[in-house]
Parts: structure tokens; sequence; C-alpha cells
């Protein structure tokens, strides 16, 4: 895999992320239309943000996202208990999580052009080493499979929702 192959990929899911969105109100944004559902578009958009500023940190730039983003969106990956916050309010809106989730996407897209390929082989420690040591590993992953995987989610809370699919939009 080259690194014009995964940029393809985190600009389909960029893509992607506007067209779940695209249609919802404010008040949509912030909803939860069940149990098991709890990570509403604001969330999920504002922890893609926060993937995003983490990845361009590996690559060697500051982690960096708006205000008190990071204590909102930030997780310590798969069995952090915490759940989004409930206060609707403390939630930014939909144009401002686009637009930061946009600037993120284009931060790690430069790091990516500008990336040393010889670095690429180079083991990165991190939670999940023991099946993907490499830095090329952890970008593919961050850049495709979490976003993908918190997209899915946003796919399946739109259907809790009623609503219609926004891949076929795409």
């Amino acid at each position: 895999m080259t690194i014009e192959t995964i940029i393809k990929q985190y600009d389909f899911n960029l893509e992607y992320a506007k067209a779940l969105v695209q249609d919802l109100s404010d008040n949509q944004m912030t909803s939860i239309p069940a149990n098991g559902l709890e990570n509403h578009p604001a969330f999920t958009l504002g922890h893609l943000i926060s993937g995003s500023a983490g990845l361009a940190e590996d690559l060697g730039d500051k982690f960096e996202m708006p205000n008190n983003w990071a204590d909102l969106f930030l997780r310590k990956g798969p069995g952090d208990p915490r759940k989004p916050d409930l206060d609707k309010s403390k939630y930014p809106s939909k144009q401002l999580l686009l637009k930061e989730l946009e600037e993120q996407h284009n931060k790690v897209k430069k790091l990516l052009k500008c990336i040393d390929i010889n670095k690429l082989s180079e083991k990165f420690k991190w939670r999940f080493s023991r099946y993907m040591p490499s830095l090329l590993d952890i970008i593919t992953f961050m850049c495709i499979n979490h976003e993908a995987t918190h997209l899915g989610q946003l796919a399946a809370w739109r259907r809790a929702m009623g609503l219609t699919s926004a891949l076929a939009t795409l």
C-alpha cells in the first residue's frame, strides 16, 4: 500500500463524514436514539478530529485541537469507559466540527506527502504494536480503519434515527 492510496481512502472518509451529517439539524447532532448509540454525530466528528490530531503528533507535528475539545472528544481507545458528555451545550456546532475535521485532515495529508519513506518501516510503540508495529501500520489504521469504524457507527446511528443512507449520496 502506498501513501497515495492511503490518502485516497482518507479523502473518501472525509467526504463520507460530511455526507453522514449534511442533512442533520443542530439538535440532531447530539441526539441519542437508543442505548448503544451514545456516540452521537457531534461526538463522533470530534473524536475523528482528535484521532487526526494524534496522528499529526505521531508524524512529528504538534497535537492541536481548539479550546477544550480534547477533554470532550479524546478517548484512550477501546475499553475507555467514558461516554460522551450529556451536556449538549458543550458541543461545537456542526459547521465548526466539519471545518476542524477538514483542517486536521489537510494537516495530516500534508505531513504524509512530505514523509521520509524510510521512516515508514520504523517500529512505533503504541497500544496495537503487537498487530501493527510500524509507522506505516499506524498511518494505515488511523487514516482508514479508525475512521471507517466510527463512520460505520454514525451510519448505524442514522439508521436508528430513521434517516436515509448517506453513502448513496456519494
